[in-house]
């Protein structure tokens, strides 16, 4: 084979982590220049930093590579078709070599110029020789690609000897014993830190204690100079942001001086807006970090009064679930035409770095938003957030309203939303609503005129979309509060309207104070921090600290002892309300506080509230898997051939030659016997513990066939909002994988669920499973009968399956498909099969008892396609005004 055609037939290597060295890779040798064999592996060339990161990070030989020679060739540029024809061609080299400054090391003739210094001040004996290089080359047959040739790995000089790290004797007391320069996360710290304030004096003060107290340098990070933390001092106090007087122009030559942060870009056109998404390397991993199989959030028109361009912000939850923000996209309106190329754009950029990543939801904070988009791009489910009309009701009613009257309307309020979000109202509950409260002059004017155009577009995707849990929203909030205080804190107020000035801020000092947040050492420079920087623990977060004993419940509020000042108690009224209503500063601003959410929680726990719209939703979702068997040709074959398969291996076991109905006593399964040549009904699915559960058959599977639920059982939902080890799986299996169960012990009581968790495939749940009540399989109790109405016999069910026309069959692998707005409560409802491209896909639903009695999930066999979601008649976009959280 030639020598091009041999390495244009290896494979393209991109492993899932943040950075790639050279132990990662398979290498290949082929024929290279002299008779020499040449190492050469193929990676995509986005990921050309990851590669040269992680050969810097060699934990045997730290080091750092630079490039010493680079050639380009625009693509634009006339050339000759040849194989071997380069786009770009990049050599990069220990940055210990290859020149050797030593005493008898020799210099390239091309360097003869230089002059040794007196004092090796700085950077000691940087050049000593190394020969270790590779040569980068995108070649014009794939521009995608990069060609690594990789053939001096080792950190030896001429001689062969090594010639600086650990090997190195000579190197010991200087630098060159680590590496040439600090490393990135101690150069972004040394940068925030300098950004939010914090000295120059006090960095190097803190930095040098905490070396002594180790015994002296160990690492690179120790040898850090008093005279670089200085140098970007210097560098940060005379920069600025108005490059051009020219605004578009000043945002044009940012964007052209920070490639590596901008994910997006699109400047006015006739057709076309502004657009800027900002995604820094710090992000990019904090979004593969914590985003996947997780939550993303969106929180989207920040500063819409002040900024000339709002500020659309991508959120992912850490493990302490607060909201981290992994991308900025910044344009002059919030429309959701635009959205699609930015998300896939974003979304193109996470997969260069992580192949595996999933989304395993989205949540809006805007009817508006364009779900289909999510769903084409990250095809994940789609979540509605209700924290930002919940905040500005709440600021309205404490600022019109008197206390008895803020009681009394954030009540209904509560209730309505409580009952549309369970497909129990439609927008009469408002007109009632304002009939009844019409003396309340100024706050009926403020609603009817801010609220009245755009509640239908809330009460549509109330109904449709899955409400995410209070703690996502909590965080949400408690992120967009904290980038009030740390951007608009400026003295000159026209600086807002500089779109320079806001890109350049959010890449620096908001940058930074997110960055802080994260670090673990951030306690060493409390005693430095400015109130805005401080952060804390979210509401949520706080309420889990407040004891149970510091709740009192009286009749229709309840007093919650201040946990800072132990002689002071706050006082929530509509303990049972989505709106309740505290006292306390927080509160009285519109946002939710810990006193509101213990008091959620304990009313919760002790069964005294109904549960959460959440967990209403998570319930009925499983609920609905029961009663929607498959009718598909493909599925019914194949959950056919599964069952017969079964079966074949019970009767060996128990070495009889037919079984009719067998209940092992062992199992407590049904089996039943289904001949090749007829389709019955699909028996347990043996061998596989499907989910939790004690928590499906005791936490989900309470409603009847009418819907009811079992009030019995405990109201606090499973799983909190954006954890992903809380994610409840539903036993699918998925590309021959299978996913993941969680325990009961992963669904904690106190916690409110989001419906991302509730999954069929192997990230969320296809959607609500809906069935005829006629053919009435039940779940009551402990066990799954089929009902009166159902048919009581196999036969019977097989008519039903068998027969398409009578049913269609709903299964999209998007959020929890419900009712439509005018529809009943009934969970039990006619099934539909959204069929993509005229190939339905639909999944086998099975369900067995385990030893204890418990009953299995339902297990779908394939995954569905997406359904799209009809938001309705799109009004346009939400008009700027007050009403915008800012």
């Amino acid at each position: 084979m030639a020598r091009w055609d041999a390495i244009l037939s290896l494979p393209v290597q991109n492993p899932p982590t943040l950075e790639i060295s050279s132990v990662e890779l398979v290498w290949s040798k082929v024929e290279g220049w002299h008779d020499k064999l040449d190492r050469v592996a193929l990676i995509p060339f986005a990921r050309v930093d990851d590669f040269v990161r992680g050969e810097s990070n060699n934990k045997e030989c730290p080091t750092r590579f630079h490039v010493e020679a680079r050639r380009r060739r625009s693509p634009k540029m006339p050339f000759k078709q040849k194989v071997d024809g380069i786009l770009e061609y990049i050599l990069y080299w220990c940055s210990f070599g290859p020149d050797d400054h030593r005493k008898g090391g020799i210099v390239r003739p091309s360097r003869s110029t230089y002059v040794p210094k007196k004092k090796n001040a700085g950077r000691p004996n940087t050049k000593r020789g190394c020969t270790c290089h590779f040569i980068v080359k995108r070649l014009i047959a794939e521009p995608s690609v990069a060609l690594i040739i990789y053939n001096d790995d080792k950190h030896v000089d001429k001689k062969g000897f090594p010639c600086h790290g650990p090997q190195d004797k000579k190197a010991a007391g200087t630098r060159a014993m680590f590496a040439p320069y600090i490393s990135e996360d101690l150069r972004l710290r040394v940068l925030s830190l300098l950004y939010v304030g914090v000295s120059v004096e006090t960095i190097m003060q803190r930095h040098n204690e905490s070396v002594e107290r180790q015994g002296g340098p160990c690492n690179r990070d120790d040898l850090l100079t008093h005279r670089y933390v200085r140098r970007q001092e210097r560098a940060i106090r005379r920069s600025t942001y108005e490059l051009d007087d020219d605004d578009a122009v000043s945002i044009s030559m940012w964007v052209e001086s920070h490639q590596n942060q901008v994910f997006f870009y699109e400047d006015f056109s006739d057709s076309d807006p502004f657009t800027l998404g900002i995604q820094t390397e710090w992000q990019l991993q904090q979004m593969i970090r914590f985003g996947n199989r997780s939550l993303l959030a969106s929180d989207s028109r920040f500063g819409a009064n002040k900024l000339q361009y709002p500020i659309h912000s991508l959120l992912v939850f850490n493990s302490d679930k607060k909201a981290i923000p992994v991308a900025w996209i910044i344009a002059p309106r919030f429309s959701s035409l635009d959205a699609h190329r930015w998300m896939r754009a974003l979304y193109n950029r996470v997969h260069t770095k992580d192949p595996t990543w999933k989304l395993a939801g989205f949540i809006v904070d805007d009817p508006f938003y364009d779900v289909l988009a999510i769903r084409d791009v990250f095809q994940c489910t789609v979540l509605i957030s209700f924290w930002r009309i919940r905040h500005l009701w709440h600021k309205s009613i404490v600022k019109y309203l008197e206390t008895d009257m803020q009681i009394q309307i954030s009540g209904r309020l509560g209730w309505i939303v409580d009952n549309i979000c369970r497909l129990q109202g439609n927008i009469s509950l408002f007109e009632e609503f304002v009939e009844d409260f019409i003396d309340e002059s100024k706050f009926m004017d403020y609603f009817k005129a801010t609220w009245y155009p755009r509640i239908g577009a809330w009460i549509n995707a109330l109904q449709i979309l899955p409400l995410a849990s209070q703690e996502s929203c909590a965080a949400m909030e408690f992120y967009h509060n904290q980038l009030k205080i740390r951007l608009l804190n400026e003295k000159e107020v026209t600086v807002y309207q500089r779109g320079d000035w806001l890109v350049d801020k959010l890449g620096t000092k908001v940058h930074s104070y997110f960055w802080l947040d994260e670090y673990s050492g951030k306690d060493d420079f409390a005693r430095y921090w400015k109130n805005e920087w401080m952060s804390g623990l979210t509401p949520w977060r706080k309420a889990l600290k407040i004891p149970d004993t510091d709740v009192l419940m009286e009749e229709g509020r309840a007093m919650v002892t201040d946990q800072d000042d132990r002689d002071k108690a706050f006082v929530v009224w509509n303990t049972s309300s989505m709106l309740s209503i505290c006292n306390c500063s927080l509160a009285q601003e519109g946002n939710l506080c810990e006193h509101i959410l213990k008091v959620l929680s304990i009313n919760r726990r002790r069964g005294s509230i109904i549960p959460s719209v959440t967990l209403f939703q998570y319930h009925r979702a499983l609920n609905n898997l029961l009663h929607c068997p498959p009718f598909d040709s493909l599925i019914r074959d194949h959950a056919v051939s599964l069952a017969v398969s079964v079966q074949k291996q019970l009767d060996a076991l128990l070495d009889k030659e037919s079984v009719q109905t067998v209940m092992d006593p062992n199992k407590k399964g049904i089996i039943i016997d289904i001949p090749q040549e007829s389709f019955r009904v699909v028996s347990a699915n043996w061998g596989q513990d499907l989910v939790s559960k004690k928590d499906v058959i005791n936490g989900v599977l309470s409603e009847d066939a009418d819907g009811s639920e079992d009030r019995n059982e405990s109201n606090e939902a499973p799983g909190c909002a954006s954890a992903i080890d809380q994610v409840v799986d539903c036993g699918n299996t998925r590309n021959g994988e299978p996913c993941e169960s969680a325990g009961e012990d992963n669904l904690p009581a106190d916690m409110d669920v989001d419906p991302s968790s509730t999954c069929v495939n192997d990230t969320t749940i296809s959607g609500a499973f809906q069935e005829n009540k006629k053919r009435g399989l039940s779940a009551a109790g402990n066990k799954i009968s089929a009902s009166e109405s159902g048919g009581a016999s196999n036969d019977k069910i097989e008519e039903n399956i068998l027969d398409k026309g009578s049913r269609d069959c709903a299964m999209d692998v998007d959020p929890l498909a419900m009712e439509a707005p005018s529809s009943t409560t009934e969970n039990v409802t006619k099934c539909k099969t959204h069929q993509n491209g005229g190939n339905g896909v639909s999944s086998v639903i099975s369900c067995t008892k385990d030893a204890d009695g418990h009953l299995s999930s339902p297990s779908p066999v394939t995954p569905a396609e997406p359904l799209a979601l009809d938001m309705g008649e799109n009004p346009g976009t939400i008009k700027e005004d007050d009403t915008h959280v800012n």
